[in-house]
């Protein structure tokens, strides 16, 4: 056994130089490899971060989100500029009656007039001459007894006369509170009928009179009236005094 033993101890020991020679000449050591597989060295310490790369392309567009929460309310803005005036609508429905209304104060008319005309021929001189043919006299402003017109209400008045002349010329004036305002004058042509006529204007006050007399003596009292000739005297209140209540 002991003999046995030595044989196989020597036969190893004759083969392991051969083996390893087969391999060290099969595998070649890199010699730019540190140490060439001969002996590690120790690790190195980590180099220094090297320059950012460039960006890449643009990814393609990711699909769409959900919608997000309603954000809180902004500001008020500024008030814009005005806007075009939009075009005419259509025309509405008539509207409810409102309510009456409060009773005015009543419009009171005011009235003063008179038309007259002469019955008898050649009125006396001087005098106020008496109309007593009435055509219009309701509120009896004038007198036919006196042939005098009383105001009664304050305001402007209209008077007029139109007078046939016959038989001899006639002068005649209009008078107000026993002053003369107006002359008329027409000389008789014989046998002839003539025409003699005038207006005025006046402002009265409460209680003045007017009239129409002959001015100067009988021979000029020329003033005729028959069936189918007339002398007429008349007047009315154009408008009253505005404090007239």
């Amino acid at each position: 056994m002991r003999g046995s033993a030595g044989f196989l101890l020597c036969s190893l020991l004759l083969m392991a130089p051969h083996h390893t020679e087969v391999t060290a000449q099969d595998i070649q050591p890199d010699p730019k490899t540190p140490c060439a597989n001969w002996m590690g060295g120790a690790p190195g310490y980590p180099g220094h971060n090297g320059l950012p790369g460039r960006d890449g392309k643009d990814g393609k567009d990711g699909l769409k989100g959900e919608k997000g929460e309603q954000g809180t309310q902004g500001p008020k803005g500024d008030q814009g500029e005005t806007g075009v005036p939009g075009r005419e609508g259509p025309r509405g429905f008539p509207g409810y009656p409102g309510q009456k209304g409060e009773k005015g104060e009543g419009a009171f008319v005011y009235r003063s007039a008179f038309s007259v005309g002469l019955k008898e021929r050649a009125p006396h001189p001087n005098v106020p001459i008496r109309f007593s043919k009435i055509f219009y006299n309701e509120q009896n402003h004038y007198d036919a007894s006196t042939g005098k017109f009383l105001c009664s209400i304050p305001g402007t008045y209209y008077f007029a006369y139109h007078l046939t002349v016959y038989l001899t010329d006639v002068k005649v004036s209009l008078y107000k509170k026993d002053k003369a305002v107006i002359f008329t004058y027409d000389q008789f042509q014989t046998n002839n009928v003539d025409q003699a006529s005038g207006s005025v204007l006046l402002h009265l006050s409460s209680g003045d009179e007017v009239w129409l007399q002959v001015y100067g003596e009988g021979d000029n009292n020329g003033v005729y009236a028959d069936n189918i000739n007339d002398s007429t005297f008349m007047g009315f209140l154009l408008y009253p005094d505005p404090d007239v209540h």
